[in-house]
């Protein structure tokens, strides 16, 4: 199964983020040369987050490649495939492999996460 999610990050996200997360690192509030602002790994990491959420998917570990600064501007386009399920009584245990990629079409972020989808009674 694969699924698929696109979102321009903006730089009232970045800004927000910083709020939010605390992490207020100078390269993320100051704009670079070309007068953009630079998200937050994580920030940028929330896309695949959204395809689980959008299965009930409770993630038990994530793991993350971060391979290109993501800038407010960007189109970002996450493809998740499901790698594996087992099921079980109560739950499906569950793998899943995603990417991400700006509007470019280069690879930004790459990972995979395992978790459950409980099974509704």
């Amino acid at each position: 199964m694969k699924i698929e999610w696109r979102r321009k990050i903006i730089d009232d996200e970045i800004l927000r983020f910083a709020e939010l997360s605390g992490d207020k690192g100078s390269h993320h509030l100051e704009r670079d040369p070309q007068g953009r602002l630079m998200a937050h790994g994580l920030l940028t990491a929330t896309l695949p987050t959204k395809l689980g959420g959008d299965l009930d998917f409770i993630a038990r570990t994530m793991h993350f490649e971060f391979l290109k600064a993501v800038y407010g501007g960007d189109e970002l386009t996450c493809r998740g495939i499901i790698e594996s399920v087992i099921a079980q009584s109560t739950r499906l245990k569950v793998k899943f492999l995603f990417e991400i990629t700006n509007q470019l079409g280069e690879l930004v972020l790459k990972g995979d996460s395992a978790g459950q989808i409980l099974r509704k009674p």
